[in-house]
């Protein structure tokens, strides 16, 4: 069966003028075969050869082979650059003569034209290749990571109920968990993590925060510089409200007093008059 979205190794069953008929057999007919364009055949190509094509459709809705080779297959994720938007979606370069369409039904945000996105190749009603951006449901969940390693991910969804989704190496299922996801993060941020658990379905649970005292480290250098941002006195101290903290500074309120403690402790800033001061 000639299978759309696919690579696959088809026979020719007839040469034209205008390019070869593959079909799974050199006997294959008509209805059972498709156009590879003659721009695309192999000098020397002849009857029942062998050749390895991506099945597709042209402009007029019809199956099409070709041999150049897609930036993503049937079911699998891919970050592909937009090519133009229109009134009715955006059309995506993934390598093809014809730009895979995204219906906007099928966005998660508002996409510009040369922005780079994450998306999973699906089959719509019409028996159409399209893009989404919905990818939870096309991520494997076979990772060659275990707990403990540092992976790279993009994040593609944010959810107030469980934090936030991220596609590490662009096609493994990853998560920060809510009371882990600690910061400012939007889809399309590239993060760093570590693996914390792998779960019994293989998923991965991620942490954007490093070892405790690296981490500390950090956050303290982070407040400093947002303090001197402030001319050296912040016009709270660590008593203001979890949110007023993870506005200002993307950290949890148990952060910002662990890292404000580094600080004093250091003498880089000192506390009066419910303020924080930088010395």
């Amino acid at each position: 069966m000639i299978a759309l979205g696919k690579k696959q190794e088809l026979t020719v069953a007839k040469v034209v003028d205008f390019g070869v008929y593959l079909g799974e057999k050199e006997t294959a007919g008509e209805k059972d075969t498709v156009l590879l364009p003659g721009k695309q055949v192999p000098e020397g190509t002849k009857k029942g050869d062998k050749l390895s094509v991506f099945i597709y459709k042209d402009s007029q809705d019809r199956l099409i082979a070709t041999t150049r080779e897609p930036k993503l297959f049937l079911g699998e994720t891919a970050v592909l650059r937009v090519a133009q938007v229109s009134r009715i979606g955006a059309f995506l370069d993934w390598g093809l003569e014809k730009d895979l369409f995204l219906p906007y039904k099928e966005q998660t945000k508002k996409v510009h034209e040369g922005e780079e996105i994450l998306v999973a190749l699906y089959i719509d009603k019409s028996s159409r290749l399209c893009a989404t951006m919905k990818v939870y449901h096309y991520l494997q969940t076979d990772s060659p990571y275990a707990q403990g390693d540092t992976v790279t991910g993009l994040v593609y969804e944010i959810s107030d109920n469980f934090g936030v989704f991220v596609a590490v190496d662009e096609k493994y299922s990853g998560l920060i968990p809510k009371q882990e996801a600690q910061g400012n993060y939007k889809p399309g941020d590239e993060l760093t993590c570590r693996v914390t658990a792998v779960r019994e379905d293989g998923k991965l649970t991620l942490s954007a925060k490093k070892k405790a005292y690296i981490q500390l480290h950090e956050d303290a250098e982070s407040v400093y510089e947002i303090i001197q941002e402030f001319e050296g006195e912040l016009p709270f101290d660590d008593k203001a409200s979890p949110e007023i903290i993870q506005r200002e500074f993307g950290l949890s309120k148990n952060a910002f007093k662990r890292a404000v403690g580094h600080l004093l402790k250091e003498k880089k800033i000192e506390m009066k008059n419910g303020k924080i001061y930088a010395r």
